[in-house]
Parts: structure tokens; sequence; C-alpha cells
């Protein structure tokens, strides 16, 4: 049994390259392993190690190939382990991970001082139960290594050893020691604290909407239906006084329609994505089945938003529902792709893995022509077709009344920033070990404790939105719908601050194919949550607006 497949990387996913990249030896002619769909996207490009491990034959300083190093090579191994370079490889589907070599600096102030030196010696401890592997580990001998220092040719023999251990763990539980890291119990107790702050969040605008938001109605309804005296003073004041103008059709409509089909796509994406994961799917190492999954099904909720979007535009009586079909397949999409061209180019630029090779990218083309594309297109027509008809308690008069100055508090960007504020403070916590789960080498398995935070975060967002919308409407300002859209998605817009808190103060990244691949790729993560909770925000405040509306009776 030879020792898997091998690739070396530094600092996050996004800068990868392939294991021979580097000058390495090896005793014979190397093979590609055949990556699925969601590898390829993941950056694997693995390639056949140096090294063979047979089932149960320790092995004692092994001789594994001779290469006489030229001085460019010299330069080019110092380069990478001067920036913590590391190899990852994979034996029998179990990762490990080491470092190329080590830099001396003790008692050294100049870096011209310091020493460079490249580990030869690499030591495989395999643990095995019966005739099941369980557990694997790699290390570095640090007293064999070759001084790299110097620009001048050196001969190289790359050594290994293997020792076979026996070990009372079962085959079932090998994967617990690779996610053990965020189930320790201080961890455990952080994401606790994390899902209850967020719960006291939830509790405390509770009782906000239920102190001021129904208690206020409440006595408005109670008057309304039976204080007929008082009735042309209701009429004067307050929310009450613009239904005939609540309701009447928001501008860009095709493009809000298109939002709300795009967000509510990505709404069930995610609660899709929640359930394989829940179910133990994504098991901690199982390469490259978060993308095939996010890839797959996203092309076939394509018709969740051609319907949304194509029934809603309908319903607001627009009549090109063709062109609100173009627009919503392209909203999320256009910009995803345009990043990708981008950052793909860079990829390429640097020779790293995460630039997609040309059949994948005609692969996932062929997905979107023959998949995405004609469930749009049926969920569009299915939605004309459903004839649904826009449920408007109240009329709307001819001529919009005047919407009364406003103080700047009440503006559009002043809303969105306390809408956002409160749902992001309910996830910050959280949002840590995530990003060094997707950026870092941390590993994330606690998916339970996620979708409870991402529950709250729903709540949160629909809750404030409400809220601003009566506050809005209270204030005689109708044109709420794009508000109220807006507030619930200005989440994303703190998520995407917090990258940059994130980048400079919590991750070692550096160099333009980082941050670019980090910048990039967050942008179209939170556009994502963007759509997505500006569907939520808008689909609670639409509700509210129906139902109280609902509860008065206006002529």
């Amino acid at each position: 049994m030879k020792l898997g497949f091998g690739e070396f990387d530094f600092s996050f996913d996004g800068e990868t390259y392939r294991y021979f990249d580097l000058p390495f030896c090896s005793p014979g002619p190397t093979k590609d392993k055949k990556e699925a769909l969601g590898e390829v996207l993941n950056g694997d490009r693995l390639v056949t190690a140096p090294y063979k491990l047979d089932f149960l034959n320790d092995k004692d300083s092994e001789i594994a190939c001779k290469k006489m190093l030229t001085k460019e090579q010299v330069a080019q191994f110092r380069e990478v382990v001067s920036k913590d370079y590391y190899f990852q490889m994979y034996y029998d589907d179990l990762p490990i991970w080491g470092f190329l070599g080590k830099v001396e600096k003790e008692g050294k102030n100049d870096p011209s001082e310091y020493k460079y030196y490249l580990f030869k010696h690499l030591h495989f401890t395999i643990f095995y139960n019966k005739d099941r592997v369980i557990e694997i580990a790699a290390q570095s001998d640090p007293n064999n290594v070759v001084d790299l220092t110097e620009d001048k040719e050196v001969d190289v023999e790359f050594m290994y050893s293997v020792k076979w251990k026996e070990t009372e763990i079962p085959f079932e539980k090998r994967m617990e020691k690779y996610s053990q890291s965020s189930s320790l119990p201080h961890h455990l107790e952080i994401h606790w604290f994390s899902i209850i702050n967020s719960c006291v969040t939830v509790l405390l605008l509770t009782g906000f909407l239920a102190t001021i938001l129904m208690r206020v109605l409440k006595n408005d309804f109670v008057k309304y239906a039976h204080d007929e005296e008082s009735a042309e003073d209701l009429e004067e004041t307050g929310w009450k006084y613009i239904h005939g103008d609540v309701f009447r059709y928001p501008s860009y409509k095709s493009l809000l329609a298109a939002s709300v089909g795009s967000g509510t796509q990505l709404f069930t994406l995610t609660i899709f994505i929640f359930m394989l994961a829940i179910v133990g799917v994504f098991y901690p190492y199982n390469r490259g089945a978060l993308f095939t999954a996010l890839v797959v099904i996203y092309a076939l909720t394509a018709g969740i938003a051609g319907y949304t979007a194509a029934s809603f535009f309908c319903q607001l009586e627009g009549t090109n529902w063709v062109r609100n079909l173009l627009l919503t397949g392209a909203l999320f999409c256009g910009p995803l792709f345009l990043t990708f061209c981008f950052l793909n180019s860079v990829a390429i630029a640097y020779s790293a893995t995460a630039a997609l090779p040309f059949g994948t990218i005609m692969v996932i083309f062929l997905i979107w022509a023959l998949v995405t594309t004609p469930l749009l297109v049926l969920g569009g027509i299915a939605g004309k077709n459903s004839k649904a008809e826009f449920q408007a308690p109240v009329r709307t008069t001819k001529y919009p009344r005047e919407i009364p100055q406003l103080p700047w508090y009440r503006k559009t960007l002043p809303q969105m920033a306390m809408a956002g504020f409160l749902p992001f403070s309910a996830i910050y916590i959280e949002l840590y070990y995530i990003f060094a789960s997707v950026w870092g080498h941390r590993i994330y398995t606690i998916y339970s404790i996620l979708f409870i935070v991402f529950i709250i975060l729903l709540i949160v967002t629909a809750f404030i939105t409400v809220a601003l919308t009566y506050f809005q409407l209270a204030a005689e300002d109708h044109e709420w719908w794009w508000r109220s859209f807006l507030c619930g998605g200005s989440t994303g817009l703190f998520i995407y601050g917090y990258c940059l808190y994130y980048y400079y103060a919590r991750s070692d990244m550096s160099g333009f194919m980082q941050t670019s691949f980090f910048f990039g790729y967050m942008a179209c993560i939170c556009y994502g949550f963007f759509l997505m909770l500006g569907t939520v925000g808008f689909r609670a405040s639409l509700f509210f607006v129906r139902h109280i509306y609902r509860s008065i009776k206006c002529e």
C-alpha cells in the first residue's frame, strides 16, 4: 500500500501548489489522482508521494530517492521554508501534515544571519486495528537536515522510516480525532456562550416588540373597532393615515422581484446544506463534498428562484417577465462569474492549484446551461401561469401622499446600520470559527450549534426589520418595500466588515493572491447573505404590514 497522494500549501486553501512544483525527487514515474468535481474546486491536485508504506512492514531509514539540488533549487527551497510552507498527504484517506524545513533565528537579530534547513528524514507512525488503518502521523527529524543558507549545490538523500502500532480504536471512530479540536470543552463553552448571547438578544428583541408594537397596535385596533367617534382623529395620525399608499407598488419592482427570487433560492440552498451537514455528509476531510453539494443543489434549486421571481413580478403587475427572469438568473451568478474570472486568472498567473482546469470550467458551464437555465425557465413559466394576485387588504389611492420631512436617523443608511448590528452581534462569536475553518486549517464539525445560530440569525433579522418597518409607517413614510429588504440584508455588509478585522488581526494572510482570493470570494458570500437575509426581512415585513392593515377597516 503506497502513501496515497500529496500536495503542499501555505497559510490557507487559496494558495496551494502541486507537490512536485518544488524540486523534490521521485523514485519512479508519478501518478496523478483523478479528482471529483468538488475536489478540483477545493484546489486538490494530488499526486503519488515518494514513500512506500506496506501494511505491517516497519522500515528504518529507508532511502526514498536521491537528488543533487542546483543553486536555483536550493534558493527555491529556502524561500518556501522561510514562508512556512508545509505539505499535506493522504494515506487511506487520512490526512498528514508536515513542515518542509525550519529557520534558525536564536541569537540572531539580523535576518541575513538566519540559518535555513530542509528536513530530509520523515518518520511515519501508523496505528492499525486488525486489517484496518486507524490513524497516521508524520514527524520530521529536526537533526537530519540539509543546510540551505548558501546558494550552492547540495546532494540530498530523502529518507523515511515507518513504525506500525496496534490500537483498540474501532474503524468507525477513526475520524473523531480530527473533529475533537472543535469539540473540546473550552471550545464548546465558547460556542454555547455564543448561543446564550444570541438567545438573550432574541428574547430582548421579542420583549421589545411585544411591549411596544403589540400594545400600541392592540390599542389602535380596539379604538378603531369600537370608538366610531374618534375615527376622524385616528385618520390623521400614524400608520393608519397612509393606508391608501402602503401597498403602492415600489419602483424597480423587477429588480426587487429578482432579488426576492435569488434570496429564496439561496435560503433553500442553505437549508439543504445544513440538512446534509447534520446527517454527517461533510465529515472531516471528505474532500470536496461541500463544493460538490453547493454546485449541485444550487443548480437544482434554480426553479425556485424562477418561480418566486416571476410569480411575485406578475403579482406586482409587471409585464416583461422574460427580462425579469434573465435578471433573476444573472443577479447572483453574474457577480460570482466575474469574480471567478478575475481570481482564476490570478491563480493561473501564480501557478496555484486554485486555478480550475479548462475541463472543470466546461463541466460547470454545462451544468449551468443544461440544468440551471432550463429549471430557471420552467420555474419562471410556472410562476407566470400561477395567476396569483397580490393580496392587498386595503385599496390603493390614485395619487401618492407626500412623505413628510424625516430626521436623519430615519434615513435608509442609519436604519440599515441599526438593522444589521443586532443580527451580527448574535453571530459574530461563531464567525471566527467559521472563518478559521474556511480560510485557515481548523476543523468545524459542530453543525448542530451552527444551525441553531443560523435560526437565531433569521429570527433576529425578521424581528428587527418588522420593528423598523412599523416605525417607518408610523412616521407616515409608505416606501417600506426596498427599505425592509435593505435593512434585512445589511447584516451581510457587517459580515464583510468583519472580514477586514479577521484579515488584519486574526489571519497570517499576505500577498496579492491571498488578499484577492479572501476579499473576492468573501464579497460573493456576503452578497449571497445580503440577498438571503434581505428576502427574510422583506417577507417578514410584508406579512406584518398585511396583518395590521387587515385588522382595520379603511374606506
